[in-house]
């Protein structure tokens, strides 16, 4: 739509600043040594007695 229409009275500014923004963390990025991150949780498989460790289940009466 029309960003005048939605209330953005100057819509070049916010791209403008949007590209900005972008640059900015892209270029922390690339400078960066190292970067941590989540891996994404594999949905399917929701039975962890597959795994080796089983999720460590089975531990009850430890504490």
């Amino acid at each position: 739509g029309d960003m005048i229409d939605f209330g953005i009275l100057d819509p070049t500014k916010v791209t403008r600043s949007a590209l900005q923004y972008a640059a900015s963390v892209a270029g922390l990025m690339i400078t960066t040594e190292c970067m941590v991150t989540d891996l994404p949780k594999d949905e399917k498989s929701s039975d962890t007695s597959a795994s080796p460790a089983g999720g460590m289940g089975g531990m009850g009466g430890m504490m």
